[in-house]
């Protein structure tokens, strides 16, 4: 069975760029495509995607409402966020609406089908240009530490790579060090913040940046 997905972005090239490179993977298929935010949940129910990429600005409704408004009435729909920006704020509001993933524009080729195949995983998944956003360190407006900066430098670079959807051995690969010591720092990771999955861990860290603003 071929994974659907919907298209939402208010750029009619871009969407037709990224119909083509969808349609070019064999597990894939475009079934609807909209610039308008409001069709998005006509179409979603009509169509029944299992993936709605979304753009956040969209006229009629915005990304970030169009993602709440889907989610309530579809819930079992993973929304990959489509956005030119990797600024702090959108990546936000677009996880706390409910988002699984977060790729810019600018990466949304290989990035694309990356996040996609990872959230149908039940991961979250964010790109390179916003993962630093959520796994940096921040302090708080009375200058103590946010949770995240009770991490060594070490677990700070595992939790980035992990937040991007990378395995244990791909981390290892990258960081040159053993699948076993990435499960080390993963374990330690999850104790530190209190969390038990990978996407917990996520979410917990962006509510985390979202007190820093």
């Amino acid at each position: 069975m071929k994974i659907r997905i919907l298209l939402a972005d208010d750029h009619q090239m871009f969407r037709e760029a990224l119909q083509n490179l969808l349609h070019a993977q064999p597990d894939l298929e475009v079934v609807a495509q909209t610039g308008d935010g409001l069709q998005v949940l006509n179409l979603a129910r009509e169509t029944a995607p299992h993936i709605v990429c979304m753009d956040i600005s969209m006229p009629g409704l915005s990304g970030v409402e169009a993602t709440r408004k889907l989610l309530a009435i579809l819930p079992q729909v993973k929304v990959v966020a489509l956005s030119a920006y990797s600024d702090q704020a959108y990546v936000l509001d677009m996880l706390n609406a409910g988002a699984c993933a977060y790729v810019t524009k600018a990466e949304a080729s290989e990035e694309l089908l990356r996040a996609i195949r990872t959230v149908l995983r039940g991961r979250t998944y964010l790109c390179p240009d916003v993962a630093g956003v959520v796994a940096g360190a921040v302090p708080g407006q009375d200058g103590a530490p946010r949770p995240a900066a009770v991490l060594g430098p070490r677990e700070r670079q595992v939790l980035k790579l992990v937040a991007e959807g990378h395995t244990s051995q791909q981390i290892a690969d990258k960081l040159f060090i053993a699948a076993s010591t990435v499960e080390v720092h993963r374990r330690n990771i999850m104790r530190k913040l209190d969390r038990h999955s990978v996407a917990e861990l996520t979410r917990y860290v962006v509510n985390n940046e979202r007190g820093a603003r």
